[in-house]
């Protein structure tokens, strides 16, 4: 972390704040959910067999009991850096689709050099400050020809909050990597073939304490070394919410996501598998938060 940055987070900031958003995360975390059923469905044109398949910032588990249930024999391993977030994961397991739970960080994973053939990651890359150590430890870890697949998001992400919270100079949504900055630390973590491309998700609000609350649920509270130390009083949240309704259309608030999927190959001889597919161009949708559901944005 470099300390002069205002936008720097610190690894135990990140930690802690997801331990405690464990038990709240789920309820909240429908966009989370709705984007990682899309990752899990751009697996399906690839005829893996995995041995073993890593969901790297598993969170509580959901996603990695999808996993198991779509490749039965794999050993599944569900990687979190907050034990609060894994401690709600046995609520997942299933007799004969049990997943292995570990408690990590994803730039030091526990795991043999080349012993994974698929990693996973939903919305865990933007946590990572900056993302190259968790991207040399993907790569390491997995096998000669293995396959990543992951979403993060991207620098449009709560464009409205961000410009609603911007008068006081000080940092209050978290810096996301453009698409661009994505791919090229791809390329130095040694990956080959990478694919990426973008959709724009906005979900609406009926205010934006509503918003703010969600994100405190989840855990995407301000953690950036340029934050107010103080607490926020309550008049400075009914200006901020004052502000976002300059946002305000056809009677609701949106809150813009820009999701980045992205895939890439341990080696040259991705193509195999569907190196050579190009990338869908990008799109937008509007939907309310209450409406989020199983694949909710399609």
């Amino acid at each position: 972390m470099n300390p002069s940055d205002p936008f720097a987070l610190q690894r135990a900031d990140v930690r802690s704040t997801f331990d405690r958003a464990g038990a709240s995360y789920e309820a909240a975390a429908l966009l989370q959910s709705s984007v990682g059923e899309e990752l899990l469905a751009r697996l399906e044109p690839f005829a893996f067999t995995p041995a073993v398949v890593l969901d790297l910032g598993a969170g509580t588990g959901r996603l990695s009991a999808e996993l198991k249930r779509r490749y039965r024999r794999a050993r599944v391993i569900a990687l979190d850096l907050a034990p609060g977030m894994l401690r709600q994961a046995a609520r997942h397991q299933r007799l004969l689709r049990r997943f292995e739970c570990v408690c990590a960080d994803a730039g030091r994973m526990p795991l043999r050099s080349g012993s994974v053939d698929v990693v996973f990651s939903n919305l865990m890359l933007q946590w990572c400050d900056p993302p190259d150590a968790a991207l040399a430890e993907v790569r390491r870890v997995l096998r000669p020809q293995g396959f990543f697949a992951f979403s993060t998001f991207g620098p449009d992400t709560l464009r409205e909050l961000r410009e609603a919270w911007d008068e006081d100079g000080r940092t209050h949504v978290n810096r996301f990597l453009d698409m661009h900055d994505v791919g090229d630390a791809l390329m130095r973590a040694g990956f080959a073939e990478p694919v990426l491309d973008v959709e724009r998700v906005t979900v609406t609000y009926g205010d934006a304490l509503s918003l703010m609350r969600d994100l405190q649920a989840i855990g995407a509270r301000n953690i950036t070394a340029g934050r107010t130390r103080s607490l926020t009083g309550k008049g400075r949240l009914r200006r901020v919410a004052e502000r976002y309704e300059a946002h305000r259309r056809e009677g609701k608030l949106p809150a813009t996501y820009e999701v980045i999927y992205g895939a890439a190959w341990n080696g040259r001889l991705g193509s195999q598998w569907g190196g050579s597919q190009q990338p869908s161009p990008g799109g937008e949708v509007r939907i309310a938060a209450e409406q989020i559901g199983r694949r909710g944005r399609r």
